[in-house]
């Protein structure tokens, strides 16, 4: 028998996050039995925290359930021939140590998969964000060679990815973070022009400075203000990916505006909202296109692992606040 441990949501939030909005429970597993749906055992090594899940744990969960989100798994007990103990799994059942499944919801890691590459890297770079970056710049964006893309939170697990595709697919990239620390990471990445927007004297002037002919493709994850002024500078035909808004997420008060109207029109702009769900049929060729870059050196990453179980709500919290550089996950 064994005993999970998992993070339960005892409080909505209010506002932003607090550590005492969380829970900490034991859950007693059955034993897996012959010839029964349940045939699987597994064991979380990584867990994700990710901004969606602050807008999603009001819209889908109530208090008392089980805090959402993915994880990469070990199964260590299997009666599902499909999946051999001791293999590595991507599921989507929360912030729990353990947890039973029929398999159905699992995704194996891919069997090319390098003994050198973290297998964290699944809910990262090779995993939903990266996915997310993919889909947003082909399926959205649109992106062609020779264009001009603009990101804003470049240096958290999806923005990195976005300008490193965009980089990859030739186009010029225009990235801004919210500290020197992750400017310099974007330069090192290879962005041709990054910025601080904490530190700028003006939003406006800079992301001029940075572009003065304007922008083709946005791929916007704050929305708010930001979103505001740089729809002001897209170029006729521009194409608009809004894929977040953590500008928005903490908010107790809804923002005003931004109104987008006018702008839209004269330049006759696309704005698009999108999850990366839309695109699940077509999960194996992102991941695969994404794990060949990562492999050869053409999409780098970095990692925030926070280390034990019990410091999930923290790493959470953190991630909100914009402390991590690149993939923000919690080794178990």
């Amino acid at each position: 028998m064994v005993i999970a441990k998992a993070w339960v949501l005892k409080k909505h939030f209010d506002g932003f996050p607090k550590t005492s909005d969380f829970d900490l429970k034991q859950i007693e597993l059955p034993n897996l039995k012959d010839g029964g749906e349940q045939k699987l055992l597994l064991a979380s090594v990584f867990l994700s925290v990710d901004p969606y899940m602050r807008p999603y744990s009001r819209r889908d969960m109530k208090e008392g359930d089980i805090m959402i989100g993915t994880q990469v798994a070990r199964i260590i007990e299997s009666k599902n021939p499909a999946f051999a103990v001791g293999a590595f799994v991507v599921g989507n059942r929360g912030w729990r140590t353990h947890f039973i499944s029929d398999g159905k919801d699992l995704q194996l890691l891919p069997s090319n998969w390098p003994e050198s590459l973290p297998k964290s890297l699944a809910l990262g770079t090779v995993g939903m964000p990266g996915l997310t970056a993919y889909f947003g710049l082909l399926e959205v964006c649109k992106m062609k060679p020779g264009e001009t893309v603009l990101v804003n939170a470049a240096a958290g697990a999806v923005g990195s990815v976005v300008g490193q595709l965009a980089k990859i697919a030739g186009c010029k990239v225009v990235g801004c973070a919210g500290s020197d620390d992750k400017v310099a990471y974007l330069k090192k990445l290879g962005f041709d022009e990054a910025f601080n927007y904490k530190t700028v004297k003006s939003l406006d002037e800079a992301l001029r400075k940075a572009s003065p002919d304007g922008y083709d493709c946005f791929f916007d994850n704050v929305g708010g203000e930001f979103a505001s002024v740089a729809i002001d500078q897209m170029k006729k035909y521009g194409r608009i990916a809004v894929c977040g808004a953590i500008s928005q997420y903490n908010n107790s008060v809804p923002q005003k505006g931004p109104y987008v109207q006018i702008p839209m029109i004269f330049k006759e702009l696309r704005m698009e909202g999108f999850i990366v769900s839309r695109w699940n049929n077509r999960r194996e060729e992102g991941v695969n296109a994404l794990l060949k870059w990562v492999v050869e050196g053409k999409v780098k990453y970095h990692e925030q692992v926070t280390e034990g179980f019990e410091n999930m709500p923290m790493a959470f919290i953190g991630m909100l606040k914009g402390e991590n550089i690149g993939k923000a996950v919690v080794k178990v």
